[in-house]
């Protein structure tokens, strides 16, 4: 009995152990224990993302960063304003993308369908960039626009005092929603991270 103790003790500091190196070395250890927790959720929707990206032009790390903050790879979310799926799209986001595809036969039910809600919100968010692409780092502007609309956007440039000449610094300035400040910063962390890991070369 006692020698089953010890051994028991023994395992219980090599895994203790081995959480710790995990928890020191891993770039962002939550993000990654709850990856692993999630039983392939994480990456589940990586080909879909892929194609999308590749369709529309825009990074795929960009596309997933959103996915993980709007929904946490959760297709079936519903959001307080009625956004649906990974990336939360709204019904006239949704209807906007069916008119320039020609999709004639679009129900706002099928953003619950992963491929299409991909589609449709990476579509929506391109259009974002495409309208901040003079911009020395359009990404937070495409993002603000993604969270709070393009003339909550178009506000806060002419508040900045710096017209057409401002920056993402100056954006971050003269915004005066906490939740959207926020909103960017987490999916540009998320997105660092993604780049730096090499998240879809680690699909090869």
């Amino acid at each position: 009995m006692r020698k089953l103790a010890v051994v028991l003790a023994a395992l219980l500091l090599v895994v203790a152990g081995g959480v710790g190196i995990f928890w020191m070395t891993a770039q962002d250890p939550r993000y990654t224990a709850h990856e692993i927790l999630s039983f392939g959720a994480y990456r589940k929707f990586d080909d879909l993302i892929l194609e999308a990206s590749k369709r529309y032009g825009t990074q795929p790390e960009l596309i997933k960063a959103v996915i993980w903050r709007e929904s946490r790879f959760r297709p079936g979310m519903v959001g307080g304003q009625g956004e649906r799926g990974l990336m939360q799209i709204t019904e006239r986001a949704a209807a906007d993308w069916a008119k320039a595809e020609k999709i004639e036969t679009f129900v706002p039910t099928d953003l619950f369908d992963p491929k299409v809600n991909i589609e449709a919100g990476t579509w929506y968010l391109t259009r974002a960039m495409s309208h901040w692409s003079a911009k020395d780092d359009p990404i937070p502007f495409a993002l603000a626009e993604y969270n709070a609309g393009r003339g909550r956007v178009k506000r806060w440039v002419k508040d900045s005092g710096q017209g057409e000449t401002a920056n993402a610094d100056d954006l971050q300035t003269a915004m005066d929603f906490p939740g959207t400040k926020n909103y960017i910063a987490t999916i540009t962390e998320r997105l660092a991270f993604y780049r730096n890991r090499g998240e879809f070369s680690l699909n090869k």
